[in-house]
């Protein structure tokens, strides 16, 4: 259960930007998981006074990830049916760690000007709720579709993040607040969540990327985002990093994500995980032990394809001392209404199989470094 609210306001990050629209912090007690979600906000409350309670000696905890989420065609019949039961079976699963995270592929409104691109998202505010009756805590919107009904549709998604109180990171309405972590605190350890978009997709990155007076979403070229992680990482925090990123349908990393991934380690990130390229990419620890996610493949998504694009899974870390200790990969495949139903049997052996396999073309290693 939450026992201190998810708030907006100034950063305790040092060295990290305030004033953010997005940016949250909120404290959960050891073997936490939050009560069943509703679909209003969670209420203010009064944080525990240190002369009544001591705080949590800190132990491990758990953080569970899940790919690309958007709300289009049968998805969004399943979206205007029931928020609550969007996710369907994959909901239990979504809920089992002390947190998880998605990426929320869409403009979040009913309005704005659709861009001048091959595929445009959107989906209404009830969107946000059914993540969080799934049993999803954050999401991030750093993506290249965040932004795709224009200036209006960023007001709006804005707008939605403020009234449903549900986290979003990775968009805001300057650079300050797309840069802004999300905080929480689970089993006496302090975590900042950050999340960027380095997809070169000219609505997002050159039209729609936040500036010091201009929404938009966070862009992972710029230099700031690692500099937020290494003042998080020395301020005290366990980081992790969610990034949008890769080359479409290719399971092997691209320079650029091999880069940054080693950026963000340098700076201090326990954690970088990512997502874009459509299909399922290598996972595993880095040879100075952090860890990395390079694709997670579509989690809820609008069309099936009836290949590796069906493909996809929760992947769950257990932390312990600052760093990511052990992982678990539950897969799944997209069935006909878009949801990611647990896979079982021989489907369940050939998708870990292709998880695995998908290693084998990075500088990753199935168990932390000794």
């Amino acid at each position: 259960m939450i026992i201190a609210v998810l708030v907006a306001g100034p950063a305790a990050v040092a060295g990290c930007t305030t004033g953010a629209d997005a940016q949250h912090a909120a404290t959960r007690p050891p073997s936490s998981r939050a009560v069943q979600p509703t679909h209003a906000p969670a209420p203010l409350a009064t944080a525990t006074s240190p002369a009544t309670a001591a705080a949590p000696a800190p132990g491990p905890f758990t953080i569970s990830f899940a790919g690309d989420v958007n709300f289009a065609e049968r998805t969004a019949d399943r979206l205007r049916a029931d928020p609550a039961t969007v996710f369907g079976q994959a909901a239990a699963g979504l809920r089992a760690a002390d947190l998880t995270m998605v990426n929320l592929e869409t403009a979040v409104t009913t309005g704005g000007q659709a861009q001048n691109k091959a595929f445009t998202f959107r989906a209404p505010p009830s969107a946000l709720i059914a993540l969080r009756d799934a049993g999803i805590d954050v999401a991030t919107m750093a993506n290249n579709h965040g932004a795709d009904y224009g200036a209006a549709g960023l007001r709006d998604s804005l707008a939605a993040i403020r009234a449903t109180g549900f986290p979003v990171i990775g968009i805001g309405r300057n650079d300050a607040a797309a840069f802004a972590p999300y905080r929480i605190t689970l089993n006496g350890t302090k975590v900042a969540i950050f999340a960027a978009d380095q997809v070169q997709d000219e609505t997002t990155l050159r039209l729609f990327s936040a500036g010091p007076t201009s929404a938009g979403v966070a862009n992972a070229w710029s230099d700031r985002l690692v500099r937020n992680v290494r003042a998080a990482h020395r301020a005290g925090y366990v980081v992790v990093v969610y990034l949008h990123w890769g080359t479409e349908f290719h399971t092997c990393p691209n320079g650029d994500q091999t880069g940054l991934a080693g950026a963000l380690a340098a700076a201090g990130a326990a954690a970088v995980i990512g997502t874009h390229a459509h299909v399922l990419q290598g996972a595993g620890w880095r040879a100075d032990g952090t860890y990395v996610a390079y694709g997670l493949g579509n989690y809820l998504w609008w069309r099936s394809f009836r290949n590796n694009q069906d493909d996809n899974g929760v992947l769950t870390l257990t932390f312990r001392g600052g760093k990511v200790v052990a992982d678990r990969f539950a897969p799944s495949r997209l069935d006909d209404r878009g949801v990611p139903v647990p896979a079982t049997g021989a489907e369940r052996a050939r998708i870990t199989a292709e998880w695995t396999a998908d290693r084998a073309c990075t500088d990753l290693t199935a168990t932390p470094p000794k």
